[in-house]
């Protein structure tokens, strides 16, 4: 596999630093890499993560427009059903169908738990230590922005977990949760956010290896670049409109 990803890895554009311009979209790196199964399957994992924060975003009115991946646009839109993994709460692959299912108070904690099960479950059948790591990563900053939000509103952080038992429990987001909190606009914290997630990848995208998880690692770079265009596509439009003269 190292030798065939060789000549796809080298074929690939180079990226730029989180904020630059993204020299492809997510749909054309999946159309690059489609006769490796395994790479798909993980690179697929990791962009339907991101058509998911675009559902959320859309359905709470705060995007008009999609550029999905792996979701088909009405499933972004709530038109039709995400896939079936996703509707089972914290049930894998492998288990029953009559299986309990633990609901939460937020609906769409649902879908994110049932979302890290399945890619911790991905991650065993492909044998991919930079899912397994990313999934790790994911849930643990995950739940220490839920457990500050909490806390700050006196909640029970308890009720807003998910996917706890995932977690790196070594990782500590002390420092990057003081940097976010700090943040003057949600975005400013947004971008906190990514440039931590595009730290860690520094130490654990594989680079070099010619390995699947090589692959892995710069779709979630593409991503989190193809997320920050779009942020800043809707930045101009939002001032652009601020800005019109309004009818009197």
């Amino acid at each position: 596999m190292p030798g065939q990803n060789y000549f796809l890895i080298n074929a690939l554009p180079a990226l730029g630093e989180l904020g630059s311009t993204p020299p492809l979209k997510t749909a054309q790196l999946l159309a690059h890499i489609s006769e490796n199964a395994a790479a798909t399957a993980l690179v697929e994992y990791l962009f339907l993560g991101d058509d998911l924060l675009q559902r959320q975003g859309y359905l709470a009115g705060e995007i008009t427009e999609l550029d999905v991946s792996v979701l088909t646009e009405a499933q972004a839109r709530d038109e039709h059903p995400l896939p079936g993994y996703l509707a089972k709460g914290r049930q894998a692959e492998d288990e029953l169908e009559d299986e309990p299912v633990n609901r939460r108070l937020i609906q769409e904690d649902d879908i994110w738990d049932a979302y890290y099960h399945h890619g911790a479950w991905l991650a065993g059948r492909l044998s991919s230590p930079f899912l397994s790591a990313w999934i790790g990563f994911e849930t643990g900053l995950r739940n220490a922005l839920a457990v500050a939000r909490s806390q700050a509103l006196g909640l029970d952080p308890d009720d807003y977990l998910v996917a706890s038992e995932l977690a790196d429990t070594e990782q500590d987001f002390e420092l990057l949760l003081s940097e976010w909190t700090s943040a003057q606009t949600p975005l400013a914290g947004l971008r906190v956010l990514d440039n931590g997630r595009w730290n860690w990848l520094a130490q654990n995208d594989f680079w070099f290896t010619f390995k699947n998880e090589e692959l892995a690692g710069y779709a979630v770079r593409l991503m989190l670049l193809n997320r920050w265009d779009r942020l800043s596509h809707l930045e101009r439009d939002n001032s652009a409109a601020a800005k019109k003269p309004q009818p009197e």
